[in-house]
C-alpha cells in the first residue's frame, strides 16, 4: 500500500514545478536505507501548555538534495491514523542560514518535501502543535492539556526521515515545563537545568512509546520493593492538590497489582515501568498503552472518591498495565509495522484487545482494587451488553477486529445494530470461555495462567537493552494453548470470532458456575455508575440509552421503543403526560408492569412533536450474575489473589 501511494505521488508531482522532489526523493530513500542520518535532535518547548501550544525544533544531519520527511500517522496503540495533523501549525525548515521551500505529498498528507542546498548538512525544522481543548479528538490528540497539567506525546511533536524503520533512527530529545512543574516517564534522563530537562539518545521506537506526564500538582508513589531491578511506580498529575492525595489502601491495592501481574506472566519485559495517570476532567479520558508506562486519564477525583474510583478507575490500570505484555511485548503481526506510516492490521485485536480486557479484569479483582462482587457486576453488565449488541446478526466479532479503524471514531447511536469495539468486552467473555474450558479438561488443575507463562513469560528482557517485540500470529497462539491442553483451539476461537447469528458468547460465564440473569434492582455498580454518569439505561426494558437530558443515544432494533417509532437523536420531554425526568419514566415502568395501557412518550425530533405509545410491562431489567451450585465456581478461582 505504501508502495502503491509513493507511485502514484510520483506521477502527480511529475505534472508540477517541483516534480523532482517526491521522484528524487524516492530514489534517495531507497539508494540510503541501509545508512540512516547520526542523531535527530527534538527540543520541546512545553512552557504555554497553559495556553494549549507546544512549540518543538529539530535539528536532522542532511546531505544536499531532495528529501522526504513524514510526520507520525499510524499511533501504536490507537491501532488507527490517528497521528493529529490537522493540529500542526508554523512548519518552517532552514539549511545554512536560509528558510527552504517545502510542498507536502499530494497523496500521502503527512508526507513533506523539501530539497537541501549545496553545502548544508544539517537541517533545522520547527513547528507548534496546537492541543485540542475539551470535546474535541479522541486517544492522545484529544485534549491533553490544562492550567495545570499536560501530558506530552512525542509523535504530535516530530518528523522523521521517510525510507527508515522507528528502530534505525535515533532522536535525543529535551523538553522545557512551565515553572514549578514535575515531571514522569520511563525515558531515561541523562541532564537537568531549571525548567529544561534532556534526556539520553533513544530510537524513535522507544521516544514515541514513553510519553511525559507533568503538572503542578504531581506525585510520584514508589510501587516496588526497595532494591527491586525492575521498579514500578505510580506518576500521578492532577488539577488539584487534593486529588493527588492518594489513599494508604490504594497505593498497597496497586503494589498488589504489580506483584499480581508478575506472577500472572512469570517475568517482566521491562527496565522500568510507569503508571501514568491524568486526573482532570478536562483532559480526554481513556488508556494507552506503552511498554515501559501507560497513559491513563480520569477524572480529577477518581482516587479519593470511593464511588468514583469503582467506576472511574476500576481495571484501567490494570488493563493497561497488561498490554506491556500482551500487545507491547507479544504483538499481533499485523500491528507489529516498521513505521508510523505503514497502515496496520487488526483483524487479531480480539487477542491484543480481547485477552488484556481479560486479564485487566482479573487482575483488577486478583489485586484487590475491585472487590469479587464489584467483578461479578461488572461481568454481569458486559455480558448484557454484548447480548442485546443485534449487530451480531450480520457482522461477526473478527470483522469489529478488521474495521477498528473506522469504529473507534463511531458514534454511538446505532452502535448496538452497527456493533462498535466489540473485541474488547465480546473479547474478554471468548477468553474468560477458554479459562473455564481449560479449568475443566484439566478438574482445575491448569488455567490460563498456564497460558500466560508460555506465551508472555521468561526470559526477562536484559536490563541493559530497550523492550523488544515479539510478534505472534493466531498459529502461534493456538500452539501455546495446545501447551497448556490438547484441544482444538483453532476451531475453538474461529467458531466464536466468526460466529454470525444472535446469540453472545455467554458459554465462559455459564461453565464458570455462574449465570446472566435480569431483575427489578440495580447491583450496586450499576447504580453507583449511573448516577456518576446521570444516563438512563433502560437498553435491557424498552430497549434505549438516554443521556442526562432525555435525549435518545442509542434504540435496538426489534425492542419496545424501536418499535413504536423511538429513534436515536430524538428527546422524550414527557411521560405519560408529565415531565420528562429519569424517576419519572422509572415510575411509569413500574407502574405499567403486569398492565396493558402502553406507556406514552412525548418525543422531540427535529423541532417536531409527536406522542409515541410504547407497549411494555415488564418493569425495570437489570442484569446480575447468580451462581450455579451444579458447576464449579471457577469464576471465584479466577480472581484469588496469587501473592498472599
Amino acid at each position: 500500500m505504501k508502495t502503491a501511494l509513493r507511485s502514484l505521488s510520483v506521477l502527480l508531482f511529475c505534472t508540477s514545478i517541483l516534480a523532482s522532489f517526491p521522484v528524487q526523493a524516492q530514489r534517495r530513500t531507497a539508494s540510503e536505507a541501509a545508512k540512516p542520518p547520526g542523531t535527530i535532535k527534538l527540543a520541546v518547548d512545553a512552557s504555554q501548555a497553559p495556553r494549549k501550544i507546544f512549540h518543538s525544533t529539530m535539528t536532522f544531519p542532511v546531505t544536499p538534495g531532495p528529501l522526504t520527511l513524514l510526520y507520525p500517522k499510524w499511533i501504536p496503540g490507537e491501532h488507527m491514523p490517528s497521528g493529529p495533523i490537522q493540529d500542526n501549525v508554523g512548519l518552517k525548515f532552514s539549511a545554512g542560514g536560509q528558510t527552504l521551500a517545502w510542498r507536502r505529498d499530494d497523496v500521502d498528507m503527512n508526507s513533506y518535501h523539501v530539497t537541501i542546498p549545496a553545502g548544508a548538512n544539517q537541517l533545522e525544522v520547527s513547528m507548534d502543535y496546537t492541543s485540542p481543548v475539551a470535546g474535541e479528538g479522541g486517544f492522545t490528540n484529544g485534549a491533553s492539556a490544562t492550567d495545570k497539567l499536560t501530558v506530552i506525546s512525542w509523535n504530535q511533536l516530530l518528523l522523521y526521515p521517510a525510507g527508515f524503520t522507528s528502530d534505525q533512527l535515533t532522536y535525543q530529545a529535551s523538553l522545557t515545563l512551565p515553572q514549578g512543574w514535575r515531571f514522569g516517564t520511563a525515558l531515561r534522563q541523562s541532564a537537568a537545568s531549571g525548567q529544561e530537562i534532556t534526556f539520553q539518545p533513544a530510537t524513535l521506537t522507544t521516544l514515541v512509546d514513553s510519553p511525559v506526564i507533568t503538572g503542578q500538582y504531581y506525585r510520584s508513589i514508589p510501587l516496588s520493593p526497595q532494591g527491586e531491578q525492575r521498579p514500578a511506580e505510580l506518576d500521578v498529575a492532577a488539577d488539584s492538590a487534593a486529588a493527588i492525595d492518594v489513599p494508604e489502601d490504594l497505593q498497597t491495592k496497586m503494589r498488589n497489582l504489580v506483584a499480581e501481574a508478575g506472577a500472572l506472566f512469570g517475568a517482566r519485559h521491562y527496565r522500568t515501568y510507569h503508571f501514568l495517570l491524568s486526573l482532570s476532567e478536562h483532559v480526554a479520558h481513556f488508556g494507552l498503552e506503552h511498554h515501559e508506562s501507560n497513559d491513563s486519564r480520569t477524572s480529577e477525583r477518581a482516587l479519593i472518591d470511593d464511588n468514583l474510583r469503582r467506576v472511574a478507575f476500576g481495571d484501567l490500570l490494570s488493563h493497561e498495565y497488561s498490554h506491556s505484555w500482551n500487545g507491547k511485548y507479544r504483538r499481533p503481526v499485523g500491528l507489529s509495522t516498521p513505521d508510523y506510516a505503514q497502515p496496520m492490521k487488526g483483524e487479531l485485536l480480539w487477542i491484543y484487545e480481547g485477552l488484556t480486557q481479560y486479564f485487566g479484569k482479573m487482575l483488577a479483582a486478583r489485586s484487590g482494587i475491585w472487590s469479587p462482587d464489584d467483578f461479578r457486576d461488572n461481568y454481569a453488565m458486559l455480558a448484557a451488553e454484548e447480548a442485546y449488541h443485534v449487530g451480531r446478526r450480520w457482522r461477526p466479532l473478527t470483522d469489529t477486529a478488521v474495521a477498528a479503524q473506522v469504529l473507534y471514531s463511531s458514534p454511538y447511536q446505532w452502535s448496538s445494530w452497527r456493533r462498535g469495539v466489540d473485541f474488547y468486552d465480546e473479547g474478554a467473555l471468548i477468553w474468560l470461555d477458554v479459562d473455564a474450558t481449560i479449568r475443566k479438561m484439566t478438574n482445575n488443575h491448569k488455567s490460563i495462567d498456564d497460558f500466560a507463562k508460555i506465551f508472555y513469560g521468561p526470559p526477562d528482557n536484559p536490563l541493559n537493552e530497550a523492550p523488544h517485540v515479539k510478534p505472534y500470529t493466531l498459529d502461534d497462539v493456538v500452539a501455546a494453548l495446545n501447551q497448556v491442553v490438547a484441544n482444538d483451539w483453532r476451531k475453538f476461537l474461529l467458531d466464536r470470532v466468526n460466529y454470525i447469528g444472535p446469540n453472545a458468547p455467554l458459554a465462559g460465564l455459564e461453565g464458570s458456575g455462574w449465570r446472566l440473569v435480569y431483575t427489578d434492582t440495580p447491583s450496586d455498580l450499576q447504580r453507583t455508575r449511573d448516577q456518576i454518569e446521570q444516563d438512563v439505561d433502560l437498553r435491557y426494558s424498552l430497549g434505549i440509552f438516554l443521556n442526562r437530558t432525555g435525549r435518545v443515544v442509542d434504540s435496538i432494533p426489534d425492542m419496545p421503543a424501536y418499535q413504536a417509532g423511538i429513534m436515536p437523536g430524538m428527546r422524550i420531554v414527557a411521560v405519560n403526560g408529565r415531565k420528562y425526568s429519569a424517576d419519572v419514566l422509572h415510575d411509569a415502568l413500574k407502574a405499567a408492569r403486569g398492565g396493558s395501557a402502553p406507556i406514552e412518550l412525548l418525543v422531540e425530533n427535529s423541532e417536531y412533536y409527536k406522542t409515541y405509545a410504547v407497549n411494555y410491562h415488564d418493569g425495570d431489567r437489570y442484569p446480575h450474575l447468580v451462581r450455579d451450585a451444579s458447576a464449579p465456581d471457577y469464576l471465584g478461582d479466577m480472581i484469588k489473589a496469587h501473592t498472599k
